[in-house]
């Protein structure tokens, strides 16, 4: 079992920078259904997982679909979700997620002018919170 696992886009690749011990699985701008197609294969189980995948999501992706999806494959003692900072809808789809298999979603306080991404304050808040 893995000690950490990053999964998702490129909220996850930059955690990964400020969790340099935990694996990844993710890349920048790929959406939840790409991410599904990308790792189809079992994620490999890890004591903290730490998902961000949501905000690259669009009309036609059906996102609550692909993100149970991928969290049923997810082993996880402690799973964290980086909620996405834009995307009401999907903030929504990721709550009852996490909440029906009892994960810890965090929020991202401090933003970049892009609103998306985390700033890299917002980084560090992330990985404090997840270790």
């Amino acid at each position: 079992m893995l000690e950490c696992l990053i999964v998702g886009d490129s909220i996850a690749v930059g955690t990964h920078q400020f969790r340099q011990e935990c694996a990844l699985a993710g890349k920048g701008g790929i959406n939840s259904r790409q991410f599904n197609k990308n790792y189809a294969q079992k994620i490999e189980p890890a004591e903290t997982v730490i998902i961000s995948l949501g905000s690259n999501d669009h009309d036609g992706v059906n996102t609550f679909k692909e993100l149970l999806a991928m969290r049923e494959r997810i082993e996880g003692k402690r799973v964290f979700w980086i909620m996405p900072a834009i995307k009401p809808h999907i903030q929504d789809m990721v709550e009852i997620i996490a909440r029906n298999f009892g994960d810890t979603v965090l929020p991202i306080t401090r933003l970049q002018p892009d609103k998306v991404h985390p700033s890299w304050a917002g980084y560090k808040d992330i990985a404090a919170k997840t270790k």
